[in-house]
């Protein structure tokens, strides 16, 4: 193999190795975020009576979820309960704006 060949083989495995390297890294790990979806836009999983995708029937039901990058749920900028209490996302299920 001429030597040009040798360095263009080398760069091709360099160049590949690289680009499988950034698309891990660039991808962001979603995972389930109870509570933060608006009623009808869940990912899925709304409650007793529901099916999935599309189904809480209330905004930031609690036991309704959405993908979300790993490490925003707990910090989304939610607004607070008609209380007056902050209103988080989880990542387990919560018992409250739950329908009636």
């Amino acid at each position: 193999m001429s030597k040009m060949m040798k360095t263009a083989a080398i760069a091709g495995a360099f160049t590949a190795a690289l680009a499988a390297q950034s698309g891990t890294v660039s991808a962001a790990e979603q995972i389930k975020c109870f509570g933060v979806s608006l009623a009808g836009e869940n990912d899925c999983k709304a409650g007793a009576g529901t099916t999935c995708a599309g189904t809480s029937k209330v905004d930031y039901q609690g036991n309704a979820w959405t993908l979300v990058d790993e490490g925003s749920c707990a910090t989304m900028e939610l607004p607070a309960m008609a209380d007056g209490t902050p209103r988080m996302g989880a990542t387990e299920e919560l018992d409250r704006d739950l329908p009636s």
